[in-house]
């Protein structure tokens, strides 16, 4: 059999894309809830015969990258790959099994070609709620994993093709939102035979053989390809740190995330054994979602052309001691693992722009905001409204930061108020740009979001997560960091209550205004060299008023 030829090669990887692409289009075609629906918090992947990740979906990197590392400690700590028959669904949403939060549901598919494993289908699904003590499953009161949801260590769901039908009832038992849990459940399961028929179909259009061969090469293409961006950086070691607020639970101390990267020659070793210890609180980072940080940051540092798959870890080496707050033993909470992981990207970019100055951008928002209310009706019904929303990114050595754009870690979508407004008992009375919230630079920071509703039922509880309201998105080469993040709910009698940043069981009712207020991305270069027709344009647009403007730049 000749070798693959290099037109043959991208032709199998496309058509392997194709394949985790037409999951991903299946899922958003054929889910219920918002959180899948319209923000799109899912993720689709294809793996090879050797359970490693050849092609995925544009979805969410922090799914992606730590979908590759979960199933690898399923094979070697659950269920062996040899084990694996026909008509087998592995599922787990266990973040101490290689998941992420107990919300994120895991599945895995195997598919065969004439008796051989060919590759398998893999899709991550964020679950609107899966019990705990908040609704939406993000109890920032959390103190061990068991207060947060149901919990699915890994099992076949399906054995050689016969379902366990009593693991979906346990699920649905388990949350607050049967209807919308199950119709989203139903959807994951129809993409994983989506993407097995997609691997059926390349499998037989050029063997078995040629298609294991093909995943090797497009491996060892993002492997080369990463080595050759690695071998670009100067050899040496830099560090950075950044910090995440607080726990929840401890509101006065901040966590440390410390970065030091050492380049040699085509490698980086990123040690993190600098970060503080795991908090009591919802905040931490398994190694696995920590992982993912670390391979999203260095990505979006060097690598934004490199074909995102198992071969870009190959020259990566990550260090740091168990119980880290980057780095927690069970049965640590997790469910806000994002304010952690968001900061591990800030901090690889950030020694990444000491490496290599004048490639990074300043700081992104830096937090996935999360929030949930519990919102009841008259006549007993009961909603969970969950909804993520994003900040400004950074100013970067070619332009200014974008305005309320998501960053690529989480990469979700945006829920249109309207169609929020048609399915929850709420009305939007703001959302817009935060004027004078990016920091200031020859390269102004993107601007961070206002949004702001009313509360229709006559009662409900509130649930957030939310970060940056005291340590701000930095920025760089003289830049000034973007504004805070903050959040206030207004009560029906007019009164105004400032919130900390993470909120457990807070009782709203009818009438109720809760507002939040997104970070600013961090400015890029001195603002003393920011053009008076860019600073024009700023006022004209609204992203800075005209006494900020002049407070902050001088005029030419």
């Amino acid at each position: 059999m000749k070798p693959l030829d290099p037109v043959q090669l991208e032709v199998i990887r496309n058509a392997l894309v194709a394949a985790a692409e037409e999951m991903g289009v299946t899922i958003w075609r054929t889910s219920r809830s918002s959180v899948v629906r319209d923000l799109l918090d899912y993720s689709t992947c294809v793996f090879d015969a050797e359970g490693k990740s050849v092609a995925q979906a544009t979805c969410i990197p922090v799914h992606l990258n730590s979908m590759s590392s979960c199933l690898d400690d399923i094979l070697r700590d659950s269920i062996p790959l040899d084990t694996w028959r026909e008509g087998d669904i592995i599922i787990t949403n266990d973040p101490y099994s290689g998941g992420q939060h107990l919300n994120d549901i895991l599945t895995f598919k195997p598919a065969f070609v004439d008796g051989r494993l060919v590759g398998i289908a893999g899709v991550l699904v964020h679950h609107l709620d899966v019990g705990g003590g908040a609704p939406g499953s993000y109890y920032a009161g959390a103190t061990e994993i068991y207060q947060e949801g149901f919990r699915i260590p890994p099992m076949r769901l399906d054995n050689a093709g016969r379902r366990n039908q009593e693991v979906i009832q346990l699920l649905l038992r388990n949350t607050r939102e049967p209807a919308n849990v199950g119709g989203d459940f139903a959807s994951q399961l129809a993409a994983l035979d989506i993407g097995v028929k997609g691997l059926h179909r390349i499998a037989q259009r050029y063997t078995p053989e040629r298609l294991a061969e093909a995943c090797r090469g497009i491996r060892r293409q993002s492997e080369m390809a990463m080595r050759a961006m690695i071998r670009g950086i100067p050899d040496g070691t830099y560090a950075f740190d950044d910090f995440v607020d607080d726990d929840g639970i401890d509101r006065e101390t901040p966590l440390r995330i410390a970065v030091r990267m050492t380049v040699t020659g085509d490698t980086v070793e990123i040690d993190l054994s600098g970060s503080s210890p795991q908090a009591q609180g919802p905040v931490n980072c398994t190694r696995n979602m920590s992982g993912s940080g670390v391979f999203c940051g260095i990505l979006m540092a060097i690598g934004s052309d490199i074909p995102a798959n198992a071969g870009c870890y190959e020259p990566v080496r990550i260090f740091a001691p168990d119980g880290l707050c980057v780095t927690a033993r069970s049965p640590a909470p997790v469910a806000n693992r994002m304010a952690v992981a968001h900061r591990v990207v800030n901090a690889v970019m950030g020694a990444f722009a000491q490496a290599v100055p004048g490639r990074v951008p300043a700081a992104y928002y830096g937090v996935s905001y999360a929030y949930a209310t519990n919102l009841f009706h008259a006549d007993g019904r009961r909603q969970v409204y969950f909804d993520l929303t994003c900040g400004g990114w950074g100013g970067h050595p070619e332009g200014d930061g974008a305005n309320g754009f998501s960053c690529g870690l989480h990469n979700i979508a945006n829920a249109p108020i309207e169609m929020l407004e048609s399915t929850y008992p709420v009305t939007f009375e703001a959302y817009h740009l935060v004027p004078d919230s990016g920091g200031a630079g020859q390269y102004r920071g993107g601007c961070g979001l206002t949004r702001a509703f009313r509360i229709d039922a006559p009662a409900g509880t509130l649930a957030c997560n939310f970060d940056r309201f005291k340590t701000r998105p930095y920025g760089l080469a003289g830049g000034t960091p973007g504004a805070a993040s903050f959040a206030e709910l207004t009560r029906a009698d007019g009164t105004t209550e400032r919130l900390p940043s993470k909120v457990a069981g807070l009782s709203i009712g009818r009438g109720d205004v809760f507002r939040l207020v997104t970070a600013g991305g961090g400015g890029y270069g001195d603002p003393t060299e920011r053009s008076r027709e860019a600073i024009s344009d700023d006022i004209e647009n609204g992203y800075v008023t005209a006494e900020a403007a002049t407070a902050r730049h001088r005029s030419e």
